[in-house]
């Protein structure tokens, strides 16, 4: 993902999530996903996905079981 694609996504996410302290992260190893992080946690990943020429993002969320109290 390109860094305005980056930031639009963000935005849009941030927006959704009623202004949380939303970040997208580049990741390394990839360049069709980034780390998807509220409040400098990282939640999980936003990937990219462009097949049949239609662009769509998709969010993946990780909940650990000892951060559910």
């Amino acid at each position: 993902m390109h860094p305005e694609e980056i930031r639009r996504v963000q935005n849009y996410l941030t927006t959704k999530f009623c202004g949380a302290d939303i970040k997208l992260k580049p990741r390394e190893e990839t360049d069709d996903s980034v780390e998807f992080i509220i409040d400098g946690e990282t939640l999980g990943i936003v990937f990219k996905d462009d097949e049949d020429g239609d662009i769509c993002y998709h969010v993946q969320l990780t909940i650990l079981s000892e951060d559910i109290i």
